[in-house]
């Protein structure tokens, strides 16, 4: 249903610093609406509001801290779906759902079946916990062997979650063998030419990882999935492009949740700076590998374009998925 159809066009939930929740969405006209809530998607408790409001916004505070929850927004007959975009992790800080984008079409990303992360090896017990609630079942872990090896995914001791490691080497060497480079003074590799070759080495050389991610999620029913790196930014953004452009989201959407990482890994930043002059690296010229450049994903979404005319040509081209399993795609993740 397109926007010109529609009340409701858009929302958002933040979690303020107080702990409180702050929903806010966009209309078309003032309208009374009421919130309800669910720590499921499929599932939205509508026996009693936990919100109304003719404002535009509402605050909720009664809520369990140690849940997540998703929002039905309702004006009448029409309902929105919103969702804090991030995942309060406490052993990860880039955690977080692909759902709610807005295709092109007007279809909206189904909440709670696509997570993108940075790594899981810090996870908690509480953290464990929350992705049981979130019925995460697979995996996919895009580091190296020796990242791996370093610092392997925490995951339920029980064998609930399958691991699935597609491991994709983002600009021909990892990050420890980064860090030993420039411990010896070898710096002049790491420019932005550097980073975006990374990334465009990464479609052209890696398709089958990107292809196994896609086929699985076309052919799940409702199962939850979260796919990782070492910082939830390069390989993992590779991944989310992609995933959304086969859906039909906007490239400037694409760009903007690329861009979150640089929000949620921003207090992660010092303490990373302190310890690369700890090992003797000057930080300065280590910080466009630990952010994410906004030129690297304009240049995967305009390579993508320029060399193969769209992600699903890509995913059939390069990747070799039929084109049946994008169509598949979208029926099991849009609404």
């Amino acid at each position: 249903m397109g926007n010109e159809k529609r009340i409701l066009l858009d929302a958002a939930v933040e979690r303020m610093e107080s702990g409180l929740l702050h929903i806010c969405w966009e209309s078309a006209e003032v309208v009374d609406v009421l919130v309800y809530a669910g720590t499921n998607p499929q599932f939205i408790d509508r026996s009693m509001p936990v919100a109304r409001s003719k404002d535009g916004c509402a605050q909720i505070s009664s809520l369990d801290s140690d849940q997540r929850y998703y929002f039905e927004i309702a004006a009448g007959d029409e309902r929105l779906m919103a969702a804090e975009r991030r995942v309060h992790m406490q052993g990860a800080v880039n955690f977080r759902d692909l759902g709610g984008y807005e295709t092109i079409d007007g279809r909206r990303v189904k909440w709670g079946r696509v997570f993108r992360a940075d790594g899981l090896a810090r996870l908690t017990d509480r953290d464990l916990y929350l992705m049981e609630q979130l019925g995460i079942q697979r995996v996919y872990d895009f580091r190296t062997e020796s990242e791996l090896a370093g610092s392997p995914d925490r995951l339920p001791a029980d064998g609930a979650v399958s691991h699935i490691h597609l491991p994709v080497t983002h600009g021909n060497f990892d990050f420890a063998d980064a860090i030993k480079r420039l411990q010896k003074g070898d710096h002049d590799w790491l420019t932005p030419d550097f980073m975006i070759n990374g990334y465009i080495g990464n479609l052209e050389d890696f398709a089958q990882c990107w292809a196994t991610v896609i086929r699985d999620l076309a052919g799940a029913e409702k199962e939850a999935v979260v796919f990782h790196c070492t910082g939830g930014k390069d390989r993992t953004g590779t991944c989310a492009a992609l995933i959304l452009m086969a859906l039909g989201v906007s490239g400037q959407t694409v760009i903007d949740d690329h861009q979150l990482s640089n929000i949620y890994i921003a207090r992660l930043l010092p303490l990373l700076y302190k310890r690369m002059e700890e090992a003797g690296i000057d930080p300065d010229r280590l910080f466009p590998y630990l952010t994410a450049p906004r030129q690297c994903i304009v240049a995967v979404i305009n390579y993508i374009i320029d060399t193969y005319g769209s992600a699903a040509n890509y995913l059939v081209r390069k990747a070799g998925l039929k084109a049946a399993i994008i169509d598949e795609l979208q029926q099991s993740l849009l609404e």
